[in-house]
């Protein structure tokens, strides 16, 4: 078997991956850049010049020669060899005739639980969108800001340490208050804290008992993670932006967190990913995989959660929805104009059932775009829109 073709499929927020077969089998993936799917698409376009050809199932050595091809490295070349990757784990499941986990050793659970995704521009909101996840059988919910979600357009303005920190832990009594103790919260902060701030904010909620505190500050230096995991008490997840096994190789040995978010199409697909989930497994680490995007991201994830003994939960945004990036990034998103769910890209959804997802059977990764998926979901470029504080400066969110 050889591979014949390699082709970029832009839907909507998301970049997809095919790759065709002399004997008919095709396999997708998709890719995790975000803002930059342009520059992963060129990055595609590259390797595909070595891909044709070549035998799809020799998916080991193929990651490394791109992985190692060049002299650099970057989310944009990382979130290309992902796409691929899923691809070709695809394309060898349904070879084989069996799921990719079936290939990663087998299943070791039935299903996996969820953190469902709740947001709101106000804490009334907020609060009323957590109970309906709970109403609908979420037993774990993320995404969720103690900042809420307003709109990246107006600046910040609670500058003062009291208050800022203060009013963030009572609106997360308040989200304790709302399910009780039915529902794990998983607080998302997005940077947002410096390292003082996050300390005491991670001190101050520590009675509600969170799941974990994600990105309490920037992870980029793993000196600042471990300075915070070890000055709390709260679990501390982070990796949504590492995109390299080598940078969780670091975040672990650092002892930065103890929930590791490995993002299946940016980390080196479910390739990166079985690595990384070993990794941590070693070190008594568990794994909550990042997922943002389509149905088809979350099919490559759950690949990793049916075989990996330290998988926590899996980020779950629904299939049911618009895109991640339309509800909570774009300033122009109109919910009563978009008719669009991201479980349109695919013929069918994997199951989802009282907060789990059941690990499906079907060969490769399980789901299958929908015929012309970039003809009837047309490509919108991310714009890139960073909020400001009241004096100017830049902050995350």
């Amino acid at each position: 078997m050889k591979i014949t073709d390699v082709t970029t499929l832009s839907a909507n927020r998301f970049l997809f991956v095919k790759v065709e077969t002399d004997e008919g089998i095709t396999g997708i993936g998709e890719s995790g850049t975000w803002a930059f799917q342009d520059a992963a698409r060129e990055a595609v376009n590259s390797f595909k010049e070595y891909l044709i050809g070549k035998n799809p199932l020799q998916i080991e050595h193929h990651w490394q020669y791109m992985y190692r091809s060049y002299h650099f490295r970057g989310a944009a070349i990382m979130g290309a060899i992902s796409a691929i990757d899923i691809a070709l784990w695809d394309i060898a499941g349904k070879y084989f005739g069996c799921p990719v986990y079936q290939l990663l050793g087998g299943k070791v659970r039935n299903k996996a639980r969820v953190y469902y995704h709740v947001g709101g521009g106000e804490i009334d909101t907020m609060v009323k969108n957590l109970k309906e996840a709970k109403a609908k059988g979420f037993t774990a919910v993320g995404h969720l800001s103690p900042f809420l979600d307003e709109p990246r357009t107006e600046p910040f303005r609670d500058m003062i340490f009291a208050k800022k920190i203060n009013e963030a832990v009572e609106r997360v009594a308040a989200y304790r208050e709302a399910v009780g103790n039915d529902v794990d919260l998983c607080i998302e902060i997005h940077r947002r804290l410096n390292i003082p701030e996050a300390i005491a904010f991670a001190r101050g909620i520590e009675e509600y008992t969170p799941y974990f505190l994600e990105d309490p500050t920037k992870p980029d230096n793993f000196d600042n993670m471990e300075f915070i995991a070890h000055k709390v008490n709260i679990p501390i997840a982070t990796g949504e932006r590492y995109h390299t096994p080598e940078e969780f190789a670091m975040l672990i040995k650092h002892d930065g967190a103890q929930y590791v978010r490995t993002d299946i199409c940016l980390c080196g697909g479910i390739t990166g990913g079985k690595k990384i989930a070993s990794m941590a497994e070693a070190n008594g680490i568990m794994v909550v995989p990042h997922n943002p995007l389509s149905p088809v991201s979350t099919a490559a994830c759950i690949q990793i959660a049916a075989c990996s003994p330290n998988f926590a939960l899996q980020e779950y945004p629904g299939d049911d929805r618009p895109s991640t990036t339309d509800r909570y990034i774009s300033h122009e998103f109109n919910k009563s104009q978009n008719s669009f769910c991201q479980g349109d890209v695919v013929k069918e959804t994997i199951k989802c059932e009282n907060g789990y997802l059941i690990i499906p059977d079907k060969p490769g990764i399980g789901v299958e775009l929908v015929d012309d998926v970039d003809k009837k979901f047309p490509y919108k470029r991310r714009q890139i829109v960073t909020r400001l504080a009241e004096d100017g400066s830049v902050i995350d969110q």
